[in-house]
């Protein structure tokens, strides 16, 4: 069963996430990551509004688990930190 990654992203250093977004890409699609949404536009009905939404199909959700575990995502994860006030989901879906 594919499974989605929903990240909800207020960026406060565009300089330090955009060097997350550039390295953690090619660690997603090397995962078998596929971006169905990317900083698109949103409609915020419920919550705290975050200005950047990311959504990615995996394979599975071991996959997407994986992903997030390995060691060159948690690299490029750590140009994120600080550099972000983020939430991550992995779900199950069709």
């Amino acid at each position: 069963m594919a499974a989605y990654w929903i990240a909800h992203v207020h960026v406060t250093d565009a300089d330090a996430y955009g060097e997350y977004a550039r390295r953690a890409t090619g660690v997603i699609e090397a995962h078998g990551g596929e971006f169905l949404a990317r900083a698109s536009r949103s409609v915020w009905l419920e919550g705290e509004q975050r200005e950047r939404n990311v959504v990615v199909r995996f394979p599975s959700l071991e996959d997407a688990e994986a992903c997030y575990r390995s060691e060159a995502y948690q690299q490029a994860l750590s140009f994120a930190r600080g550099a972000a006030e983020r939430e991550l989901c992995i779900i199950e879906g069709s």
